[in-house]
C-alpha cells in the first residue's frame, strides 16, 4: 500500500464516527465545590454519565462562577451556549418563570424529596413553555427555608419587625414583607459578606448550604417553621443544558443523558439535599447553635399574614388557582396524604 493511500485512510478514520462522538460537557454553577449540589448531585451525575458512555462523554464541573458572570446569568449561559450545562435558581430572575414560583409561595413546600418528586409531575404538566429555551435535565428543590439570624432568634412575628432578612426570590421578598421584615434580595453566595458587614440581620436559607457558605460563626440563632421539613418557602433549582448541544449528540449518547435526567435523577437529588439538611442541622446544634421551632399549632398568624401574598400570586397568574391546587396536591401525594 502506497504512502498516499495510507495517509488517506488514516484521515478518514480520524474523521469517522468514533472521533466525532467524543463530547465534553462544561457544567457551571455558583456554589463552592463543597456544596451538596456538587458533592451529592453533580459529581455522581458526572460519574454515571462518563461510565455509561464508556468515557465518550467527559463532564467538567466549574463551581463558584469560575467561567465568569453572575448567578442570575447562568440560565442564559446555558441557553446561549456559553456553557453546556448550568445549575441555577429560577427565582434569581424575578418574574421570568412565574408558574414555577408556586413552589416558592409561603407554606407550600415540603422536604427536598417531597418537593423534588412533585416537581417532576408538575414540570410535565405546567412548565413546558417556561423552559422551552433549554433542555431541562432536572428541576429540584431543597428542604424548606429556615431563618438563620445574628443577634437573637426569631421566636414570634414581633421579632421580625424591622429586621433585614436576605430573600432568594420575588415571592419570598413579598412573604418577608408580609411578616414585618425588610427583605434584601441577593444570591446566596453574598450572604456571608452581608452578615459580616451588617447589611442583613439574617437570611432565609435551608440548612444544607449552611456549612459550605461558612456562616456558622455569624449566624448562631435559627428558627424552623412548622414540622420538619415543611415550612416557610423554597426555591426551584434547575439543571439545564444547551438545546443545540443536546440535539447534536449521537443517539446513544443522548440516551445516556436521558437515562440520567428528570425522574431518573430526581430521587438522588432529593435524598442528597435531605441528608445534607439533617447533617448541617446536627452539626450546628453540636457547635452550640440555638434552634427554635415554631410549632404547627402556632402558625395561624404566620399563615394569615402571608395569605395576601398567595392571593396576589393566584390573581396575577394564568390559571393560578388551578396551578396552586395542583402543586399542593402533588406534594401531599409525595407525603402519602
Amino acid at each position: 500500500m502506497n504512502t498516499k493511500l495510507c495517509t488517506a485512510l488514516v484521515a478518514v478514520s480520524l474523521a469517522g464516527p468514533a472521533a466525532a462522538q467524543e463530547v465534553t460537557l462544561r457544567v457551571h454553577h455558583f456554589l463552592p465545590a463543597a456544596a451538596p449540589i456538587q458533592t451529592g448531585v453533580l459529581e455522581p451525575w458526572k460519574e454515571m454519565v462518563e461510565s455509561q458512555s464508556d468515557g465518550r462523554i467527559e463532564v467538567q464541573i466549574y463551581p463558584s462562577m469560575q467561567l465568569g458572570g453572575k448567578p442570575p446569568q447562568l440560565f442564559d449561559q446555558a441557553r446561549d451556549g456559553i456553557v453546556d450545562v448550568a445549575w441555577t435558581l429560577l427565582g434569581y430572575t424575578p418574574g421570568r418563570f412565574p408558574i414555577s414560583e408556586v413552589f416558592e409561595l409561603p407554606f407550600v413546600a415540603g422536604s427536598a424529596t417531597e418537593t423534588t418528586m412533585a416537581l417532576q409531575e408538575f414540570q410535565a404538566e405546567y412548565l413546558g413553555e417556561e423552559l422551552d429555551d433549554v433542555h431541562t435535565l432536572l428541576l429540584h428543590a431543597p428542604a424548606a427555608y429556615k431563618f438563620h439570624m445574628r443577634g437573637g432568634p426569631v421566636e414570634n412575628l414581633d421579632d421580625l419587625a424591622g429586621k433585614k432578612i436576605r430573600a432568594p426570590s420575588r415571592t419570598m421578598t413579598e412573604g418577608l414583607g408580609a411578616l414585618g421584615a425588610t427583605a434584601v434580595g441577593m444570591p446566596v453566595p453574598e450572604v456571608a459578606q452581608a452578615l459580616t458587614t451588617g447589611v442583613i440581620d439574617g437570611a432565609v436559607i435551608p440548612w444544607e448550604v449552611f456549612g459550605s457558605l461558612r456562616i456558622e460563626e455569624m449566624a448562631k440563632d435559627h428558627t424552623e417553621i412548622g414540622s420538619e421539613n415543611g415550612g416557610l418557602s423554597t426555591s426551584v433549582m434547575a439543571l439545564v443544558m444547551n438545546e443545540r448541544v443536546y440535539e447534536n449528540l449521537p443517539d446513544d449518547l443522548r440516551q445516556v443523558i436521558d437515562d440520567n435526567s428528570g425522574v431518573n435523577l430526581a430521587p438522588l437529588a432529593g435524598e442528597a439535599f435531605d441528608a445534607a439538611e439533617t447533617a448541617e442541622r446536627e452539626a450546628a446544634i453540636a457547635a452550640g447553635s440555638n434552634v427554635v421551632v415554631i410549632p404547627e399549632d402556632k402558625l395561624g398568624e404566620w399563615k394569615a399574614a402571608t395569605q395576601p401574598v398567595i392571593d396576589d400570586w393566584v390573581e396575577n397568574t394564568e390559571n393560578g388557582a388551578e396551578v396552586l391546587d395542583a402543586a399542593r396536591s402533588m406534594i401531599a401525594a409525595q407525603r402519602g396524604e
